[in-house]
C-alpha cells in the first residue's frame, strides 16, 4: 500500500516537472485583474476627456487622438509592467527563473499577432481611420493570448477566442465598439484574472 502511494506521489512530480518544463505557470491572476481595471480607467478616460466616441470621427480633434494614443500607450506600459512584475514574484515563490525556453517561446508566439497589430494600427491612425481601432486592437491581441494559450494556462486560449469575437463583433456595431473594447480589456481581464488566481493561486 505504501509503494502504491510512492508512486502516485513520484508520477505526480514527474508530470509537475513535465508541466514547469513546457508550461509557463508564473503568470499571475491580480496582473489580470489589474490590467482589467486599468483598461475600464483608460475607456472612462478616453469617453469622458478626450472625447473618443468610434463612429463620430469627425468629433474627434487631432489633439484628442494624440491623448488617447498617449493614453493607449501608458496603459501598455503600466500592463506590461504590473505583469512582468507580478509574475517574477510568482516564479520566485516558485524558486523557478522567469525567462527561460518557455517563456521565451511564449512571448515569440504572442510578438508576431502584435507587432503585427501594432503596426495595422499605426496605418490606420496615419489615415485618420479611427472607427476600426477598437476591433484592431481586440482582434489582434485575441490572437496572441491563442497563441500564448499553447505555452501557459488553456485559459488564455479561451480568453483570445473571446476577445476575437468581441472584436468581430466591435466590427459590426462601430458605435458600441469603446463599449465593447471595455469588455474585453476590462471585464473579461478581471474575470480571467479572478478565476486563475482561486484555480491556480490558493
Amino acid at each position: 500500500m505504501n509503494k502504491e502511494k510512492d508512486y502516485i506521489k513520484d508520477l505526480a512530480e514527474i508530470r509537475q516537472m513535465m508541466e514547469r518544463s513546457s508550461k509557463f505557470i508564473s503568470l499571475s491572476g491580480w496582473a489580470g485583474i489589474l490590467a482589467g481595471i486599468y483598461a475600464l480607467v483608460a475607456a472612462y478616460i478616453a469617453y469622458t476627456l478626450f472625447n473618443f466616441k468610434p463612429g463620430e470621427e469627425s468629433s474627434i480633434t487631432p489633439s484628442d487622438m494624440l491623448n488617447v494614443i498617449l493614453l493607449a500607450l501608458a496603459l501598455l506600459v503600466l500592463a506590461l509592467t504590473t505583469a512582468v512584475f507580478l509574475s517574477y514574484k510568482s516564479a520566485s515563490k516558485r524558486s523557478e527563473p522567469i525567462w527561460n525556453a518557455t517563456s521565451r517561446r511564449l512571448l515569440l508566439n504572442m510578438a508576431v499577432p502584435l507587432v503585427t497589430g501594432g503596426i495595422f494600427l499605426i496605418i490606420m491612425i496615419s489615415q485618420s481611420h479611427f472607427n476600426m481601432l477598437s476591433s484592431i486592437s481586440l482582434i489582434f491581441y485575441g490572437l496572441a493570448l491563442y497563441n500564448a494559450g499553447n505555452f501557459t494556462y488553456k485559459e488564455v486560449k479561451i480568453l483570445g477566442v473571446i476577445l476575437i469575437i468581441l472584436g468581430l463583433i466591435s466590427a459590426c456595431f462601430i458605435s458600441w465598439a469603446l463599449l465593447i473594447w471595455a469588455a474585453g480589456f476590462g471585464l473579461m481581464h478581471i474575470v480571467y484574472g479572478i478565476y486563475i488566481q482561486v484555480k491556480y493561486k490558493r
